[in-house]
């Protein structure tokens, strides 16, 4: 860290996925300032297992119970303990880490999430199901257990940097930046006929499969949006999202003086990884430095809700409330599949959101055995609707 020897043990969740990928990146050039507690996986085991030798974890989880033998096999004679299943990716959590990654992809990263809550670390929130499926919940569990929970998505991230907690009524507006994927100046045609190829090709960012779909089809900044209200309680009225193809300011913050505070800097995950890494101080990080001469001009349009309806779908939810924001979380992710399967194309997949949304009607989420209830039926929805929507 740039201005403290103080070292910091940290558990990475979700370890060999991109943004664990770029945690342990920091990690390496910390200089032994970092000691890794424990590092989880889904499925890769090999990649697990290299990374956990070379970090030198205490504790390896797979996420798979088939393949325990698999990993055990893999660290024989490293003394590294290893564990698979949704137990042990809680005992990962559950360890004595300071600061926990918290980047599962998907609602199996919410369980996970909470223990590191639950024990008062410091969280980096890198899963959007969090805060979209339980988000309630989860916020009064922070606050119960003293928690710190610091937003690892860039746009939140950068609110995080600038955003006055001890002066809420002065924030006029939150300004959310959407890069607009690959496809924003694309017609419905071309969006019609999108292959998933086309569409995980970001022009920006770096990122797994899902996530770049979600983005194609602004559905990552509907989930952000959810997640804002949560994280910056300043009531759904007052975020607006600006499509910035250049993503190079990352969000805004709107003072009732006039006043606009803006966090810039290069479409790389590393720099807000670092922010939470090394929080409340700075440490060095590897990420291109801007040079605004030669960027020349910044870019901002207004958002298209008719091709790009997710918008308007994510705010119907949150006005909502209740598990309409679970249900299209749970739908989006089916759908998601659905289309990168080859099943059905880039435009159905917010219509078997909306599908989803109707379908399962209002209800409230009370606790946590009401988050898996209700997302296991909306699944079961989507894929009949995802089924009859097959190409």
């Amino acid at each position: 860290m740039a201005d403290t020897c103080t070292s910091r043990t940290v558990s990475i969740l979700g370890a060999t996925g991109s943004v664990g990928e770029s945690t342990l990146d920091l990690v390496r050039r910390g200089n032994g300032a970092f000691a890794v507690e424990a590092v989880t996986a889904n499925t890769r085991v090999g990649a697990l297992a290299k990374l956990a030798r070379e970090v030198g974890a205490r504790f390896a989880a797979i996420g798979d119970p088939d393949l325990y033998d698999d990993l055990k096999s893999a660290l024989s004679g490293t003394g590294i303990e290893c564990g698979a299943g949704e137990s042990a990716l809680d005992e990962a959590a559950e360890r004595p880490a300071e600061w926990v990654m918290a980047a599962i992809v998907g609602a199996a990263g919410l369980s996970p999430t909470l223990r590191a809550v639950r024990r008062g670390a410091i969280v980096a929130l890198a899963n959007k199901e969090t805060l979209v499926c339980a988000g309630d919940i989860f916020m009064e569990e922070v606050r119960r257990f003293n928690s710190t929970v610091l937003p690892v998505d860039s746009e939140h991230n950068a609110i995080h940097q600038v955003f006055e907690f001890d002066r809420i009524e002065a924030v006029e507006k939150l300004i959310l930046t959407a890069s607009g994927g690959p496809f924003l100046e694309a017609s419905m045609e071309v969006m019609r006929a999108a292959t998933p190829e086309q569409a995980v090709a970001h022009p920006n960012w770096n990122m797994g499969a899902k996530i770049s779909v979600d983005s194609a089809t602004m559905m990552n900044k509907g989930l952000e949006l959810i997640e804002a209200g949560h994280l910056f309680p300043v009531g759904e009225d007052k975020i607006d999202v600006v499509v910035h193809p250049e993503s190079i300011i990352h969000s805004m913050v709107a003072y009732c003086d006039g006043s606009v505070l803006a966090q810039l800097g290069a479409p790389d995950m590393r720099t807000p990884i670092a922010y939470t890494l090394a929080w409340p101080s700075r440490m060095a990080g590897p990420s291109p430095r801007l040079d605004l001469i030669q960027i020349g001009n910044l870019s901002f349009y207004q958002t298209d809700l008719e091709r790009f309806p997710a918008l308007r779908v994510a705010r119907d939810c949150i006005k909502s409330g209740g598990q309409a924001p679970l249900v299209m979380n749970g739908a989006n992710e089916v759908a998601v599949q659905g289309f990168l399967d080859g099943a059905i194309g880039f435009l159905d997949i917010v219509a078997v959101v909306e599908e989803s949304l109707d379908a399962m009607g209002s209800g409230t989420v009370d606790c946590l055995a009401d988050v898996a209830d209700i997302d296991r039926e909306t699944r079961q929805f989507a894929e009949t609707f995802v089924a009859a929507r097959a190409r």
